[in-house]
């Protein structure tokens, strides 16, 4: 699934904000673009699991240290 198309809508957005001088709402575009970027990157490593040596892990680790 690509979800990248929804940092190109915010890029539009924040264009159009500090075009139109709205200046407090171009900068919370730019916090929200970061987390965009956050959900897009933990959404991608969900459903291909975490990589290791250029291959992606199969299953689960359970246990080691803060596991509850």
């Amino acid at each position: 699934m690509r979800s990248d198309w929804i940092l190109d809508v915010l890029t539009d957005l924040k264009t159009f904000a500090r075009a139109n001088e709205l200046l407090a709402l171009a900068e919370q575009l730019d916090d929200t673009a970061i987390v965009a970027m956050a959900e897009i990157a933990s959404l991608k490593e969900r459903q291909h699991g975490p990589r290791h040596d250029n291959e992606y892990a199969v299953g689960n680790h359970i246990g080691g240290f803060g596991a509850s």
